[in-house]
């Protein structure tokens, strides 16, 4: 079955990562996909591994190979013209036919990772709009454009990327505060354009093994400190793919009732659990706030035995305490 034949999509920032894996879930699905991201091509003996894996052409070949048809166009989403002209671009190429806007275009990453362990004040004053251009501003930048589109048609859903760091410190001020604003503008969104028959979601990944994080995760191991990082999530432990996260938005976009859910955040995990969904090597992981992921992580040695450990997912005041009391934090 294509539950999403016939329907048109858009995904920001698709050309690697969690842009990619959700391009290919709504693929699966039997949708048609604008992919956007800033680079086209990557081709030549001067190319980069990190460009070849950045190639949005790359990305329209999963697709087409998943059962959908990509249309990659280049954008540079801190561009307001530039984002413009691609939905003038979807108007005109689709009569005016929008289903889904999955806002995950993000240029935070490098810099995050430069500024990792530094208290906000060492760090220039310019790293919010580094983290947060691209990302929660462009975020409302595209939803503006795409609630024209939909509005007139009285349906569609629009997706935005957030993550635990909305709620939890994770990587700093600029980043947790950028996070929290985009389950506030999903929410601000749903509340004006329910009565249109549009839903608007906040989704949280768990742990993401993109290609940037994991090269992340490589680079607090081998970076010379007086003292080890201690960091607990750095050696794959439950993992996600961003094929979880397309599969889990594809159940979504194609729910019949997914306006009675509008507003609200959307863990990826629990939702897999709640649509059946799995990732491609069949593997469905726990929710960051369920015994299962928690218990393991505290006492290492259960890890081999987490499927006997009970999926109940703990109080969201009780999870709060916990990580507020961490070392990490």
């Amino acid at each position: 079955m294509k539950p999403l034949q016939g329907k048109i999509a858009l995904v920001t920032g698709a050309s690697r990562g969690l842009g990619k894996g959700i391009a290919i879930g709504l693929a699966e699905a039997g949708a048609t996909i604008y992919l956007t991201g800033r680079t086209l091509e990557a081709a030549g003996e001067e190319v980069s591994d990190e460009q070849r894996l950045g190639n949005l052409v790359a990305t329209q070949k999963a697709v087409e190979d998943a059962g959908g048809v990509g249309i990659p166009v280049r954008v540079d989403h801190g561009d307001d013209e530039q984002i413009r002209q691609l939905f003038d671009r979807i108007q005109d190429e689709q009569q005016g036919q929008l289903d889904i806007l999955v806002n995950n275009a993000y240029s935070g990453v490098s810099s995050l990772r430069a500024t990792y362990g530094k208290p906000f004040w060492e760090s220039e004053p310019s790293l919010w709009d580094k983290v947060n251009h691209v990302g929660l501003r462009s975020h409302y930048i595209t939803s503006v454009y795409a609630a024209r589109m939909m509005v007139p048609r009285k349906q569609g859903a629009i997706f935005t990327l957030s993550s635990w760091g909305g709620l939890f410190p994770v990587f700093g001020a600029v980043y947790g505060v950028g996070k929290t604003g985009c389950d506030r503008l999903a929410l601000e969104l749903a509340l004006e354009l329910k009565s249109h028959n549009i839903t608007s979601l906040s989704v949280w990944p768990g742990i993401v093994g993109t290609e940037q994080f994991i090269q992340f995760f490589q680079e607090q191991d081998s970076a010379p400190t007086p003292e080890p990082q201690g960091n607990p999530f750095g050696d794959g432990y439950n993992w996600e793919t961003p094929l979880l996260a397309g599969r889990v938005i594809a159940c979504l976009a194609a729910d019949p009732g997914i306006i009675k859910r509008t507003g609200k955040v959307h863990i990826v995990a629990e939702e897999a659990r709640r649509y059946g969904v799995v990732d491609k090597e069949g593997n469905q992981p726990a929710s960051l706030r369920s015994l299962r992921f928690i218990l393991p992580l505290l006492i290492p040695q259960l890890r081999s035995y987490s499927t006997w450990v009970p999926n109940l997912h703990i109080p969201w005041r009780a999870l709060a305490a916990f990580v507020l009391q961490s070392p990490q934090v």
